[in-house]
């Protein structure tokens, strides 16, 4: 049940987001939100641990900001698998990517807190 509720949290952040980021980051609608949350979260169950083990030296060089450069390549491979959003680039992947994070974060905490 809490995997179904951090799925809508991290929709509604990034239907948000993209309303916020309106030229750079399009989403068709909700659903779309939702579909792209869920193939979000099968990448990063997946292919984003691959990511860390194949690119672990540049991570540890990089003291672990190569992270980011890993996630904003798990946004855009998602932005290619879904249909209905559209993300500018790597640039606007990224802030895209670190306002979800901070964003769905917070939610995801709160949501805890009440249902405590």
């Amino acid at each position: 049940m809490r995997w179904i509720i951090n799925l809508l949290i991290t929709a509604v952040v990034v239907y948000v987001l993209s309303i916020l980021l309106k030229p750079h980051v399009a989403i068709n609608s909700f659903t779309t939100a939702i579909i792209f949350a869920l193939v979000l979260a099968v990448l990063n169950a997946i292919v984003k641990p691959l990511l860390i083990i194949l690119t672990l030296p540049l991570t540890i060089i990089t003291l672990g900001l190569f992270l980011l450069v890993i996630n904003v390549l798990i946004i855009l491979l998602a932005d290619k698998f879904v249909s209905g959003i559209k993300i500018d680039g790597f640039w606007w992947a990224f802030i895209f990517g670190l306002l979800l994070s901070v964003l769905s974060t917070i939610l995801q905490k709160l949501e805890k807190k009440w249902t405590l």
